[in-house]
Formats: C-alpha cells, sequence, structure tokens
C-alpha cells in the first residue's frame, strides 16, 4: 500500500478540477496548493535519504504499479484540458478567471504532463516512448524528447547545454536561453541522427517534422472546435506548461560544471552534478525527479529505484519551494551560490 503514495501526484489535477469548477478566486487554486501549501508541507516534514536493498530493488523493478501509475496521468491530463476547454466555452469567465484557470492548467501540464513524459521518455519500450510523445503534445514541446535525450544527457553541467542554468543566472534570463536555444539543438541532433541513418529530410524518420505537424494540427483542432478564446487558452496553457519545465531545468544543474580535460572533452556525468533533494513531498509529486543526481547517473533507471548519493550536492529544500525561491533571484543567490563547490565557479 505504501506505494500507492504517488497517487499524490494526483491531487495538482483533482485541485485543477475542483478551481475550474467552482471558479472566481477558487480558479487560483492550483498554483497556491502548488506553490503555496506543498512547500509549507516540505518544511514540516522530514527528509527521507533512504536508498533500497538489493532485494527490494529486483522486487521494485518488476512491479507494473509503478508504470500504470504512470500511463494514468495520459486521460487525466488531457482530460484536465478538455473539461477546461469546454467549461470555459459553457461559461463566460472573467479576465482573473481566465488567467487563473489557465495557470492552473499549464500547472497540471508541466508536472502530470510534461515530468511523467520524461521519466515515459527514457524508457526502452516503444510504446511508453509514444506516451512520453503524447504527454509533451499540449505543452507543444514535443522537441523535448529529442533535445532532452540526445543533447542534455551528453551536454549537462557544461555550456554547451541551454538546460543548464548559468552560476548568477535568473531564472528569467534562462527561460529565454532555454527555450530559444533548446528548439534549434533539437533540429540540429534531429538532421545528425538523418544523416547517420542516410535518410532525406522529407522522411517518415523526421520526427521534429512530424512534432512540428501534430502541434499544429492540435492547435487548428482547438481552433475549429473551441474558437479563438480555446486556442488563446490552449496556448497560454502550453506556454505555463514548460515554462514550469524549463523551471525545473534551472534548479536542476544551476552553477553545477563539469571540467572540462587537456583533450577538449569534458569528464563523464557524475552524481555532483545535479542538485538533489530527499524532500518527501516534492519525491512523491515529482515522481522521485527530484533524486535527479541518480537519474543523470545511470538515466536508464526507473524512478522508483532512484538512490540518493552522499556524493550529491543536496538542496536545503525540496523541488517545490526551490522553485518559488528561484523566482525571487536575490533570495535564490544567497541561498545556492555558497553551496556550489569553488571549482565549479566562474571565477
Amino acid at each position: 500500500m505504501k506505494d500507492l503514495k504517488y497517487l499524490a501526484a494526483l491531487t495538482l489535477p483533482i485541485s485543477a478540477i475542483i478551481g475550474l469548477y467552482f471558479m472566481g478566486i477558487w480558479s487560483f487554486l492550483t498554483p497556491v496548493y502548488a506553490f503555496v501549501l506543498i512547500p509549507i508541507m516540505e518544511l514540516i516534514l522530514p527528509q527521507d535519504a533512504t536508498n533500497y536493498n538489493p532485494e527490494e530493488i529486483v522486487g521494485r523493478s518488476h512491479q507494473k504499479l509503478f508504470d500504470w501509475l504512470l500511463y494514468l496521468n495520459i486521460p487525466i491530463v488531457f482530460g484536465v484540458l478538455l473539461f477546461s476547454l469546454i467549461h470555459l466555452e459553457s461559461n463566460t469567465l472573467s479576465l482573473i478567471e481566465f488567467l487563473g484557470a489557465c495557470i492552473s492548467v499549464g500547472i497540471v501540464l508541466g508536472t502530470n504532463g510534461i515530468n511523467v513524459a520524461h521519466e515515459l521518455g527514457h524508457r526502452q519500450n516503444m510504446k511508453e516512448r509514444l506516451m512520453a510523445k503524447l504527454l509533451l503534445l499540449p505543452s507543444l514541446y514535443m522537441h523535448f524528447y529529442i533535445e532532452h535525450n540526445f543533447g542534455h544527457h551528453a551536454n549537462a553541467a557544461t555550456p554547451e547545454d541551454p538546460a543548464t542554468a548559468k552560476y548568477n543566472q535568473t531564472v528569467y534570463s534562462f527561460w529565454m536561453s532555454s527555450v530559444f536555444r533548446q528548439y534549434p539543438n533539437a533540429w540540429r541532433l534531429q538532421l545528425k541522427l538523418l544523416k547517420a541513418d542516410r535518410q532525406a529530410f522529407f522522411s517518415y524518420r523526421n520526427d521534429m517534422l512530424w512534432y512540428f505537424v501534430f502541434e499544429m494540427a492540435y492547435l487548428i483542432v482547438i481552433f475549429m472546435v473551441f474558437g479563438s478564446v480555446g486556442l488563446v487558452f490552449a496556448i497560454g496553457a502550453g506556454i505555463i506548461g514548460f515554462l514550469l519545465l524549463e523551471t525545473v531545468n534551472y534548479i536542476e544543474h544551476y552553477g553545477l560544471m563539469r571540467k572540462k580535460m587537456a583533450s577538449g572533452r569534458y569528464e563523464r556525468v557524475k552524481e555532483i552534478h545535479s542538485w538533489n533533494s530527499n524532500h518527501i513531498i516534492g519525491r512523491i509529486v515529482l515522481y522521485e525527479l527530484t533524486r535527479h543526481s541518480d537519474h543523470h547517473y545511470k538515466s536508464s533507471k526507473k524512478y522508483q529505484l532512484l538512490d540518493c548519493h552522499d556524493a550529491s550536492p543536496q538542496m536545503p529544500y525540496g523541488y517545490p519551494t526551490s522553485m518559488v525561491l528561484a523566482f525571487l533571484p536575490p533570495v535564490w543567490f544567497h541561498i545556492m551560490n555558497k553551496r556550489i563547490p569553488e571549482e565549479m565557479k566562474p571565477f
């Protein structure tokens, strides 16, 4: 029964549905829950740095429950999106209600959508990879699959990686640099893959081309069924979703850099190149994303098996709380800069 704790991740879409149903000030229930109530719970509840023993690892690695907890997010994410669009079409919302609903649905797209897609995108099973791409669709961020798997995991904690935040870089600056560097990076990676497979640009193997077609088709369908207001809502929620992802990217590797060797290559990715957090609530609602150091150490490892390494730099707060702090750059720098190893700082 204790493994059902990951159902707590569904409290975010539940809060979004409640907010959409009651509207008014309730439309902001999800951001308040995600960025006020969860951080408070993180501060109250203890951390848990326990790792699983070999017997537990074998057992957990074969339990399909953990996979189905991820799959469940697909109908939930699209259900919340459809419910919000129907509700929007059936009711006259004030600008404040529209904004609250857009942010709430965007948070669901970022956490239960992109975050779950990130986990499934590392799987070897083709069906799970297709699920990952489907979950990236509403956030208009399908290129993340290519850039993250073939770019970020190779270049993490280096200046070449758009998803690694530099020392003293604000989250707002990072949003711009990461978003606008990742897309062309994904195209460059795609073209390299096509060249390696001796495929032409207009090939069924050109995933980036398919992503563009699917995302445009998605927006066209939204416009045809729900009109211009629905289109604006869908685009707005998608932007919130991928900005939430980029905020997580920001805190995951902030200021941590790999050494460049005499050969011109970087040292391999180690446990010291990602921030780890053992705060219980953040671990559960983000499907262990907060044990990011171990994820980079062995990306094929499923979320229910991730370990805490003593060598990994530890965040003083959980990921949800750290995201709130990142929105306040002076506070973030004051807390985090002194925790970055001196040899990794740019001076």
